[in-house]
């Protein structure tokens, strides 16, 4: 009896972690929102990442379109078929439900909210197309999406090889985004908080069914590695972006950054968008540290 009650208190305590973090990236999504679209400053400062973005050598833009080009219908439905094969594999229909449910809920969210949900005023004068909504970045949430799914549904001891192959492919598509001028930091910054959301709830619901245990064998060293590099370079893009955003605000005024320097808000926000992804990857993979679905 004893044993049954600590196997229930160990469950029901990493659920209970999934659903604050859920909750709490909802919120951050909320904040994105209304800092950078419903505020003059932020519309101005992402506007001006635009035009900076024009500077771009043609190679990187190419390089940046033909990555975004990759994801496509047919490319999602195959991340869908084979994230739902391996749960399937593991003789887990709830697996393969949660993990596959993450990914269609991310573009169901995501589309909703770009196309028929969210305004995005005009407060600043713009014309053309990027005067539309673009939040949420849809590329930017299958990427993490993707990511958070393969992460679930892949037994404890691929969890590394699953994050060594999607994770830098992940973050990239955030960035690119940016590049390609396809999407607005804020853009990227709710993708990631939503997806972010989306698989916490999916793993609080696997926790919830009773599939959550503890890992109890060795440390896997490569993992460890894969994580500490990750938050090293994520550090690398929180010191890029915040040095690239104050120093000139504070040497030129932001009205001289507008008008002068588009091209360091553009390096800001590339930077902001990469270290956004890695963030969210990093909080997900803390709520499962050391727990596997068996």
């Amino acid at each position: 009896m004893l044993q049954e009650e600590s196997s229930a208190q160990a469950t029901v305590i990493p659920a209970r972690r999934w659903l604050h973090v859920a909750v709490g990236s909802a919120i951050a999504a909320v904040l994105v929102y209304v800092l950078a679209v419903l505020t003059p400053i932020g519309q101005q400062l992402e506007n001006a990442a635009l035009r900076g973005a024009d500077q771009v050598s043609t190679n990187e833009a190419g390089t940046a379109n033909s990555s975004l080009d990759q994801i496509t219908v047919y490319s999602l439905a195959a991340a869908v078929v084979l994230i739902a094969a391996i749960g399937l594999l593991r003789r887990r229909w709830d697996l393969a439900l949660a993990s596959v449910g993450v990914i269609v809920a991310g573009q169901v969210i995501t589309q909703g909210l770009k196309r028929y949900i969210l305004p995005r005023p005009p407060l600043v004068p713009l014309t053309g197309h990027y005067a539309d909504n673009s939040l949420p970045s849809g590329h930017t949430t299958i990427a993490m999406t993707v990511l958070f799914a393969a992460l679930i549904v892949v037994p404890y001891r691929w969890r590394g090889v699953a994050l060594f192959f999607v994770l830098s492919w992940a973050v990239g598509i955030g960035s690119y985004t940016v590049t390609a001028k396809w999407h607005r930091l804020s853009d990227t910054l709710a993708a990631d908080a939503i997806a972010l959301a989306l698989g916490c709830l999916a793993s609080w619901w696997l926790a919830r069914r009773g599939l959550v245990h503890r890992y109890e064998g060795k440390r896997r060293i490569p993992r460890v590695l894969i994580v500490t590099f990750t938050a090293v370079v994520g550090a690398f893009f929180l010191l890029f972006g915040v040095f690239f955003t104050l120093v000139p605000l504070a040497q030129y005024g932001l009205d001289g950054v507008l008008r002068d320097d588009t091209w360091i808000v553009y390096l800001a926000a590339q930077s902001l968008a990469s270290l956004g992804s890695i963030t969210a990857a990093l909080i997900f993979l803390g709520t499962w540290r050391r727990l596997e679905i068996r």
